[in-house]
């Protein structure tokens, strides 16, 4: 093994193929080696132990960096550094799988997810959504000095949960929980893990669509200032100039973004394929101005190049960007701008705002925006003061 005197034991096989495989992931010549010598160091650590490469697992490695720091080594690997070559191995199918935690809480979770997915056919970001929530909700309702014990379960314990839940987030998001809440009481219910139908003492939330108005609109000059902060000659700056176009000038969310294919644009026809909420899909006109700075980045090169996702990280390992990303460029956008930080809708906003300006209905604003409900739009018509002087009626004794 180059850049290393010491044989790498039980792994000497897989050498090589690590070391194809981290490079087509985009790590440098100099992190292959030092992962390389890694290896090497578990090889080692394996033959001395008399273990073979179907028994290194999360347990292994934890013994292994236990005898890494008991012999005084200065470089310590934590569970991260590993993790890149217990994936290779398991691809390779010579290391088996993680196996999940077997308590009793994993397990029915496991049920939930299994239930969302084949009975009610729910999208995979929603069943984390809602697996993440009836996690929360579980451990703090119906834990009972360590032991699993949803029959116990009363309204007090939804009331009390919702209480903390609905103190740190908005009350859209508020909405969500009581709809994530009531899922797993209804599932609960059907396995008969609780003699009641709980789910109906989920008290609803609050809130009246028309008596708020959306954020303030920026400006068509600051929208601008954002874009032209993405500095062209990196294959970041392409990237996120790419990115705030889509969002800029078609209002993409931002996981509609991380969704997009290389299949999803047509540039026979000028069109994108858009995979919205709901497993719904819109077809969306390709403006110019957006497809040049598509164009611009798959110019750059791609790794791995077979990806098929539109938009990849530019950090090792490479692979397609999560939708979190898409606000963390926005938010760089912002500070080179000199900007106030604002979110990726924010964006959509600005948009809505400035077709409303240009005298565009909210019908065509709706499907720009592909709102299910028309009346989501609708509040984009308390900001369009102009229109709404036209159609106020006088106030009573008052000359108009």
């Amino acid at each position: 093994m180059s850049g290393t005197r010491r044989k790498p034991g039980e792994l000497g096989p897989h050498v090589e193929g690590y070391r194809e495989w981290l490079t087509q992931r985009g790590y440098t010549t100099l992190t292959v080696r030092n992962m390389l010598k890694d290896l090497g160091q578990v090889g080692q650590w394996m033959s001395g132990e008399a273990l073979v490469t179907a028994q290194l697992d999360e347990e292994a490695m934890t013994s292994f960096r236990a005898t890494s720091q008991a012999n005084g080594r200065r470089r310590g690997l934590g569970p991260r550094a590993m993790l890149p070559l217990l994936t290779y191995l398991r691809e390779l199918g010579v290391t088996p799988a993680r196996q999940p935690s077997q308590t009793a809480l994993a397990a029915l979770l496991a049920e939930y997810r299994h239930w969302m997915l084949q009975e009610r056919g729910l999208a995979p970001t929603t069943v984390l959504r809602y697996e993440n929530t009836a996690r929360r909700f579980l451990q703090q309702q119906a834990l009972i000095d360590g032991a699993l014990e949803p029959a116990h379960l009363t309204g007090v314990d939804i009331n009390a949960f919702l209480l903390r839940e609905c103190g740190r987030v908005s009350a859209g998001s508020a909405k969500g929980r009581t709809a994530e809440l009531r899922s797993v009481l209804r599932f609960l219910y059907l396995q008969g893990l609780t003699p009641l139908r709980l789910g109906t003492a989920v008290p609803p939330v609050g809130g009246w669509r028309l008596a708020t108005l959306p954020p303030p609109a920026m400006s068509v000059a600051d929208v601008q200032a954002l874009l032209d902060s993405c500095g062209r000659t990196t294959d970041v700056g392409v990237r996120d100039f790419a990115i705030m176009t889509l969002v800029a000038r078609l209002g993409l969310r931002s996981i509609e973004v991380a969704r997009l294919e290389l299949g999803d644009v047509d540039w026979r026809t000028g069109e994108l394929v858009v995979r919205g909420k709901g497993r719904r899909q819109d077809r969306l006109p390709l403006p110019s101005e957006v497809g040049e700075a598509l164009v611009a980045y798959l110019a750059w090169d791609r790794t791995p190049a077979d990806a098929r996702r539109l938009f990849l990280t530019c950090r090792a390992p490479r692979g397609p960007i999560r939708a979190d990303l898409v606000g963390d460029v926005v938010e760089r956008a912002c500070l080179r701008a000199g900007l106030p930080h604002v979110g990726p809708h924010r964006l959509r906003h600005a948009l809505a705002s400035e077709l409303l300006r240009q005298g565009a209905g909210l019908v065509a604003i709706s499907q720009v925006l592909r709102h299910q409900d028309l009346a989501t739009t609708g509040l984009y018509a308390k900001v369009d003061l102009v229109t709404l002087r036209h159609v106020a009626q006088p106030w009573p004794g008052q000359i108009r």
